[in-house]
């Protein structure tokens, strides 16, 4: 595939490629271009003056132009599955509710830009303003550039794109090196759509080449990346240089917390949905699981059991339900992270095994608070790292000791304490009976201390992607 620019699909000015493979088989896809800086500053150029023509199309127009493109998404919805499929490793039957997550995204962020509502200050509100009225209105930021990661692709894509359009931007995405294609297909579907050339831009290419080209350019006016903490900051850190804007949704080791009166059957299955999805690559994973010393040992065995249950394989198969993570990379270093935890005196009861891009589902027990696993140390894979407490403020101190502070859960039967955690836990999102891993599209998602700035979701990201601005009439009423 060829990058996306200005409406033409095109090579990097290199003429280098990046090839694409299924992390299960390690057989080559497809390539697409490595972009650099001169790639990043021609693109720009293009969606700059195209973002001036795009502001001036009636919103309801820009509206249509979308719920199209989420036609055209349904309309090679298996297209697009298969292809996200082979390209991250993710089971078909999860790369088919991705994709078909799109439409939720589309329709809610146009419906919601429709009754996004100025202020109006009531006339009079102090002395001096009798006679003048004062009214706001929301105005496109300009260039929005799109940073997103491997682990959900279409997902993120549907929360910064759309609503980066739908408010007047142009939008330029930067897909994962590693799983770039269906995100190219996303483009090209946009661009059939309706969306103005120019507007719509795909760069393939390095991250720290074509990322952070993006954040230090003078015309890019919001960067919203989702990623690792450390990518964040660099990120933050370079588009600081221009007083860019930034949307940050960074790394996380949520807590999952099972007290002594919480149903435990509940929490096993809660445990295979928080962690095992897309092979436990996902920021707000559960990762750290707290459990109450009176029923630890019970539920560490259902766990296995459950486990044990679940089918792997070829991510392609329409029975499996654990795929492989990214590349042999990613799975080396969950290697290395389990092989640390076990230096540090944990044990391994279940799992602890790579194959290639592989790594089993592995559990640990014998986790103290004091290991590496317990505070900073965020495994992106299928581990469950089990450390028993004995009462809840314990748990929660447990849970506040990591610098991250994405989302956590607490599953009991004491509504006191269910309240008690969601109050207390140092995160953005705090879940009662269930896993972490809770993002509707409407929330606002977002997390705090090292997991983010800013908060993502059709309640909030409008206000993200656009500016606003005071029109005053002064003494208009004397």
């Amino acid at each position: 595939m060829k990058n996306l620019v200005n409406g033409k699909e095109v090579d990097s000015v290199s003429k280098e490629v990046v090839e694409i493979t299924n992390p299960y088989t390690n057989e080559l896809i497809d390539t697409v271009p490595s972009s650099n800086e001169e790639d990043v500053d021609i693109c720009v150029k293009y969606a700059k003056e195209a973002q001036k023509k795009w502001a001036e199309v009636p919103l309801h127009e820009r509206g249509r132009i979308l719920e199209k493109f989420a036609d055209l998404v349904d309309r090679d919805a298996e297209e697009l599955a298969q292809t996200l499929c082979l390209e991250t490793g993710k089971p078909i039957k999860e790369a088919r509710i991705e994709i078909s997550n799109t439409r939720i995204f589309v329709s809610s962020y146009v419906e919601r830009a429709k009754h996004l509502y100025g202020i109006n200050i009531p006339v009079g509100n102090e002395p001096g303003q009798e006679n003048t009225m004062q009214f706001t209105i929301r105005q496109p930021l300009g260039v929005v550039a799109c940073i997103i990661p491997f682990n959900f692709p279409c997902d993120l894509f549907g929360q910064k794109v759309p609503s980066a359009l739908i408010m007047g931007n142009s939008v330029i995405v930067k897909p994962s090196t590693y799983n770039p294609l269906t995100l190219h297909k996303y483009c090209l579907l946009l661009k059939e759509a309706g969306v103005l050339d120019g507007v719509i831009n795909c760069l393939s290419g390095p991250g720290p080449i074509v990322g952070q080209a993006l954040a230090r350019h003078k015309d890019v006016h919001l960067v919203t990346l989702t990623g690792s903490t450390a990518v964040g900051k660099e990120t933050m850190a370079t588009a600081s240089e221009n007083l860019t804007h930034v949307m940050l949704e960074l790394g996380g080791n949520d807590a999952f917390i099972l007290d002594k009166d919480g149903d435990i059957d509940l929490a096993v299955e809660e445990m295979v949905w928080g962690r095992l999805y897309n092979t436990g690559q996902v920021c707000c994973a559960s990762k750290r699981f707290l459990i109450h010393n009176d029923v630890k040992e019970e539920f560490t065995q259902k766990v296995i059991d459950r486990i044990k249950k679940i089918k792997t394989g070829n991510p392609i198969d329409e029975d499996t339900e654990l795929g492989c993570l990214i590349n042999e990379k990613a799975a080396i270093k969950v290697e290395e992270q389990v092989n640390k935890t076990v230096s540090q005196g944990a044990k391994i009861v279940l799992g602890g095994k790579r194959d290639g891009a592989f790594y089993e589902p592995t559990v640990l027990v014998d986790v103290n608070k004091n290991m590496d696993v317990m505070k900073d140390m965020e495994i992106f894979g299928p581990v469950i790292p089990i450390c028993g407490f004995d009462t809840i403020d314990e748990a929660i101190e447990i849970a506040n000791q990591s610098v991250y502070g994405l989302c956590g859960c607490i599953i009991t039967g004491d509504t006191n304490n269910a309240f008690k955690v969601a109050s207390k836990l140092e995160v953005g999102g705090a879940i009662i009976n269930g896993a972490s891993f809770f993002r509707s599209a409407e929330m606002p998602f977002g997390g705090w201390k090292h997991s983010g700035i800013g908060n993502e979701g059709i309640a909030t990201t409008l206000q993200e992607m656009s500016r606003i601005k005071t029109i005053i009439l002064k003494n208009v009423l004397k």
